[in-house]
């Protein structure tokens, strides 16, 4: 792609792997300066040399932006690398104890809002931060990664999807208290996408279906017995990374206040 994006300078947290990284890389390869934010060291500085072995400009900033104090760190951190962010992609998140059940019942009270921060309050810190050099510069992009359980909630995982639910209408909001500024902010909302968590879950199910444990048997079993797709494939990283980079260009100008469905039509309902 030819998006424009050459000399920006962009914040991708969570970009040690699967859509995160995917993202970062994207970026890099259309000219952008990347922070590949990440709590896992090894990992991080992998993306990183990843990117810089391909002629891109990319730093590791490490750091746990759930914590607001941490977050604080990370931007200072990610703000000083290039000398400003222009674009912000906050994509780390999940709930806040995978461990736990994923029944609407299984949590409580205290995990709820342990999501919630980590998911939403982690998006405003940064958002908070990030906007106003952008509204100063009169150009910005902030995008957020939602999930395909905040339009179609199935009764599972209940602080997850309300949370991302929550950055739906965080992204639509925020992007009225910046009319007017060049800066948009928008939201892409991945549908079940293969990444390394879910390879290990997809393994599990062709185990469970008597199979191999090979994760594409799995992808096979899913789209044929639990999900209903209108592509023939789960999502891929890369996918989202597309998506997101097309968002973060000057060619989506236009483009604001909205978070795009990139799921492979599985939606149940027009929204």
């Amino acid at each position: 792609m030819l998006l424009s994006l050459k000399g920006k300078r962009a914040l991708v947290t969570g970009a040690s792997s699967g859509i995160g990284a995917a993202t970062a890389l994207s970026l890099a390869t259309e000219g952008v300066k990347v922070v590949v934010h990440g709590r896992d060291e090894g990992r991080t500085n992998g993306i990183v040399e990843q990117i810089r072995q391909s002629g891109g400009i990319a730093e590791p900033i490490l750091g746990d932006i759930s914590v607001t104090e941490s977050a604080a760190g990370v931007a200072a951190a990610a703000d000083a690398a290039f000398g400003g962010i222009d674009i912000l992609v906050n994509n780390a998140g999940g709930p806040s104890d995978p461990s736990l059940g994923l029944q609407f019942f299984d949590l409580d009270a205290e995990h709820w809002i342990a999501t919630y921060e980590r998911n939403v309050i982690s998006c405003l810190n940064l958002a908070t931060y990030f906007s106003p050099q952008m509204v100063e510069r009169g150009w910005g992009r902030i995008i957020q990664v939602t999930s395909g359980l905040s339009f179609n909630p199935l009764g599972l995982q209940g602080d997850y999807a309300a949370s991302k639910a929550a950055l739906n209408n965080f992204s639509f909001n925020m992007s009225h208290a910046l009319k007017n500024t060049g800066v948009t902010v928008n939201g892409v909302s991945p549908g079940m996408t293969v990444t390394p968590m879910l390879e290990k879950w997809l393994a599990d199910v062709a185990a469970e279906a008597g199979q191999d444990a090979d994760p594409r048997l799995g992808e096979r079993i899913v789209l044929d017995n639990m999900i209903r797709l209108t592509v023939d494939r789960l999502g891929k990283p890369q996918d989202l990374a597309n998506a997101i980079t097309f968002l973060a260009s000057p060619l989506a100008d236009y483009i604001n206040g909205t978070t795009i469905r990139v799921d492979g039509g599985g939606s149940s309902a027009v929204h």
